[in-house]
């Protein structure tokens, strides 16, 4: 039975994340797993599993992620792509598919991952509010200062323990991680993007990562105040969890020769 990987991109506003939730007491959430297998299952006419690499939360988009499952049925992948995203929502597309070993595992053999904060800063009449992709965009009013955060990220980068820059609950054993490349930059006026890879991540650690650079790009904290929060590893001494709006899962990659080099 061959074993498939999907690519899938999503806009994450309509979905309640990744995973499948089904309430004891009301009718399952819209997730893009729940969506997603209900359609491949519709395609392949049978009883699939499927399994994602990342378990995305609310709001949250992706052009990166990945799913896997085992069929009976033999697709080919090109059709079974095209065939998927013909059946799936506006708001869902699996990009690519391919067969892969019979024993490859979305979660555990992924060995990095990217993930994207975009910003739109300033007033009016300077700086509008998002229109177009406001969905995809989180709105500051204040100025950031990308030389500021980027002075700050530098000091993300590496093996460090991140208890600081995840929730209270964040239900993992080890809070230590590493973060190969962590850079801000302008990509527009009034606008600014940050984009993390690191080993993996805690629960909403690049949320809090992105309310922190904010804070250090408005002029409300310090940038050494980064390397107190690691070092200490108080949640007080970072800044706060933004929202899902801006977030977008980049990739995933898999074994030991494709990690991200620094940019």
């Amino acid at each position: 039975m061959p074993r498939y990987r999907l690519l899938v991109w999503y806009e994450g506003t309509e979905f309640h994340g990744w995973q499948k939730q089904a309430p004891p007491d009301s009718a399952p959430l819209r997730t893009v797993q729940g969506v997603l297998e209900q359609t491949v299952r519709s395609v392949v006419r049978e009883e699939i599993v499927l399994t994602g690499a990342s378990r995305t939360d609310s709001g949250v988009h992706a052009v990166g992620q990945v799913a896997a499952f085992t069929s009976e049925s033999e697709i080919a992948p090109e059709r079974l792509a095209r065939a998927v995203t013909a059946r799936l929502p506006e708001d869902c597309q699996v990009r690519h598919a391919e067969i892969v070993a019979d024993d490859f595992d979305p979660i555990a053999d992924a060995r990095s991952k990217s993930y994207r904060y975009t910003y739109a800063h300033g007033k009016p009449p300077e700086a509008w509010p998002p229109l177009f992709d406001r969905r995809t965009t989180y709105r500051i009013h204040h100025d950031l200062d990308p030389v500021r955060m980027q002075a700050a990220a530098d000091l993300l980068v590496g093996e460090h323990d991140f208890e600081s820059f995840t929730q209270k609950q964040h239900g993992r054993e080890s809070t230590i991680r590493t973060i190969y490349n962590c850079s801000v930059q302008a990509i527009a006026p009034h606008r600014v993007e940050l984009n993390v890879a690191g080993s993996g991540f805690l629960y909403n650690m690049v949320r809090i990562i992105a309310g922190t650079l904010m804070e250090v790009g408005r002029g409300y904290m310090p940038v050494e105040q980064v390397g107190e929060a690691l070092a200490t590893r108080e949640r007080r001494l970072a800044g706060p969890t933004l929202p899902p709006e801006g977030l977008c899962l980049r990739w995933i990659h898999y074994g030991p020769g494709d990690l991200p080099e620094a940019t």
